[in-house]
């Protein structure tokens, strides 16, 4: 009987194993994907799950797109920071808007608005989040339209009714703890993040179940393996030019006594997802406070990427961009699923441009590093990053921390908005290569002792922000990069950031916005040689996207001027280092545009 029971148990061990292993293989979201495979829709933020956006559309190309025109528009009736875009799904666009985060259903055939959800938020969110009023935009899955509101309530609500389904709160703001990040629908799960770095609100990732709202998993980015979800001897790093084990311990060890509770590693950015992988792929931000002094050690998992099992939140792989970060160099921003040569090997790539100013290529089934270089000849707080360690090599003048508290660092390039912020690259599968959006800036940074106080700013630092010295004078460009060589393959300048998500399309076009309000689009091939460029009514920070509807391509961006770039003129502020270090930087905006909130729509014409 013993041997039958042991034979038993075996068999069902086997078939649980199975059984768990199944999921992987089924399918990343059924309704997702088969609304991404329709390119007439625009389905996710990113128009598919690699955030590669990149549309199959074909229709307006390099050689009608000088033609095209304002089709329509469409108020948000909200002014402050634009950024994310609509939704597109069968027919319908699914709209949102800064806070108070209005939601509208808008019918294509005619602009209707077939609904309209405005949440009742306490406006005393709005001092609690650091730089403007954003929000990044909708999910879309099995009928249910999925919000991430400011005050952490995630909403799900009814496709075609508006009507709320679930919400459920995911941090608290009295803390700081706010969202600005848009959800994303991986498998069964809706994942979302966190604000608040600026804060000391401790960061994680959580995984909401999509039929109930109910918790799955949550992730922390800093503080014991067992609340990361880090298992120190299945969880890989890239150490002494290889993999290796996290080992115990892992980020505990890397932070002075109990600043790990107040340890920011927030996770506001966009998140992508492999199926057949089960891995789902963010970074993490800024270590709290700004004052590196104040928190001696590499404070692990700050600026790190993530690489998690989309079931059960554990970490195969984390990489850490900037050990120590001592410039606000968050690591936020999108990572891009590729499957591209890199030095002559094909690579089932993770492409990332980070805000220090390192774009870095690893494989994205181990998280071994494979390329890591600069992506604005200006960056200079580091020569490189020493490959064997994975470790950027400080330059000492330009190390805040070496420098100390209340010594002024001058210089430094990029500034805390990064040689990128959130603003997402595309990458195109004809060229091969990736569409970046970039800031030209550099920064002077004072760091000084700051103490927490739960709810308040925990910043600690004193910026003035400027364009990069020696070069052309503005504070952007608008670049095509090789992720398989490390090498920027054309620059294209611009006056302002371009604070705008690009995008790409079959039709031989890349398209972005900047802050003074113009869509450009250019040849993909050649992005020196502008092809359109239109004046809408306000800057742009949000990103362009594109559709059809009734056989007739559209492509379509928010303008409303805000976000970290524009919050002196979203917010009303006027000292030079007010919105830390924004003001001053680009005082001259406010020359160029004014603010608005309106979503501008533009096709060929009749």
């Amino acid at each position: 009987m013993r041997f039958s029971g042991h034979l038993l148990g075996r068999t069902w061990r086997l078939l649980a194993a199975a059984l768990l292993a199944v999921p992987a293989l089924a399918h990343a979201n059924a309704d997702v994907e088969k609304n991404i495979a329709n390119s007439k829709n625009w389905a996710m933020q990113a128009g598919d799950m690699y955030n590669q956006r990149y549309s199959k559309l074909k229709q307006i190309n390099t050689g009608n797109v000088g033609k095209m025109q304002v089709a329509w528009m469409f108020s948000t009736g909200v002014l402050r920071g634009h950024e994310g875009s609509p939704l597109v799904i069968d027919g319908t666009m699914y709209l949102h808007s800064p806070f108070p985060n209005k939601v509208f259903a808008i019918n294509l055939d005619n602009q209707k608005i077939l609904w309209k959800y405005e949440p009742k938020q306490d406006p005393a969110v709005i001092p609690q989040m650091c730089c403007d009023t954003v929000y990044r935009g909708l999910a879309y899955a099995e009928g249910k339209v999925l919000l991430q509101q400011a005050d952490s309530n995630l909403v799900a609500l009814d496709a075609k009714t508006g009507k709320v389904v679930w919400t459920v709160k995911n941090g608290d703001p009295k803390l700081g703890a706010v969202n600005t990040n848009a959800p994303h629908v991986f498998k069964d799960k809706v994942i979302t993040g966190i604000s608040g770095g600026e804060w000391g609100v401790r960061g994680f990732i959580a995984a909401y179940n999509l039929s109930d709202g109910k918790l799955a998993w949550k992730g922390y980015s800093v503080g014991p393996d067992a609340e990361m979800l880090i298992d120190p001897q299945k969880t890989m790093t890239w150490t002494d030019g290889k993999m290796a084990p996290v080992g115990a311990d892992s980020s505990l060890k890397t932070w002075k006594g109990d600043q790990w509770k107040i340890g920011g590693g927030t996770t506001w950015g966009w998140y992508s997802y492999d199926k057949a992988l089960n891995l789902m792929y963010y970074g993490t931000g800024n270590p709290s406070t700004w004052n590196p002094s104040q928190r001696p050690g590499d404070n692990k998992w700050s600026m790190t990427i993530f690489a998690r099992d989309v079931d059960t939140g554990m970490a195969k792989w984390v990489y850490q961009m900037t050990p120590f970060d001592e410039w606000d160099f968050d690591g936020v921003n999108e990572m891009i699923l590729a499957d591209i040569d890199v030095k002559g090997k094909p690579t089932k790539a993770l492409v990332h441009f980070d805000r220090n100013g390192f774009a870095y290529t690893m494989d994205r089934v181990t998280g071994a590093l494979l390329v890591a270089e600069k992506y604005d000849p200006k960056v200079n707080w580091a020569t490189n990053v020493d490959m064997k360690t994975g470790r950027p090599q400080v330059v000492a003048k330009y190390s805040t921390a070496q420098n100390g508290p209340d010594v002024n660092s001058k210089g430094i390039c990029p500034a805390a908005l990064g040689s990128k912020d959130q603003q997402p690259a595309s990458f195109d599968p004809e060229t091969k290569l990736f569409y970046v959006p970039t800031n030209h800036v550099c920064m002077d940074y004072e760091p000084f002792k700051v103490e927490y106080t739960a709810g308040q700013p925990y910043v600690g630092a004193t910026l003035s922000m400027y364009p990069a010295p020696g070069s052309h004078g503005g504070m952007g460009n608008f670049i095509t990069y090789n992720a398989g060589t490390g090498k920027i393959v054309q620059s294209h300048s611009e006056k302002f950031s371009v604070w705008s998500g690009s995008l790409n399309t079959a039709g031989g076009l890349s398209c972005y916005g900047t802050l003074e309000g113009y869509l450009k689009c250019v040849d993909k091939k050649n992005i020196n040689k502008e092809l359109f460029k239109f004046k809408t009514p306000s800057g742009i920070i949000g990103n362009v996207f594109t559709y059809e509807h009734k056989g007739k391509q559209y492509i379509g961006v928010f303008s409303g001027i805000g976000g970290w770039a524009g919050i002196g003129m979203a917010a009303g502020l006027e000292k030079d280092q007010d919105g830390l270090g924004a003001v001053g930087g680009y005082r001259e905006l406010n020359q160029y545009t004014e603010l608005g909130g309106s979503l501008t729509v533009f096709a060929l014409p009749n």
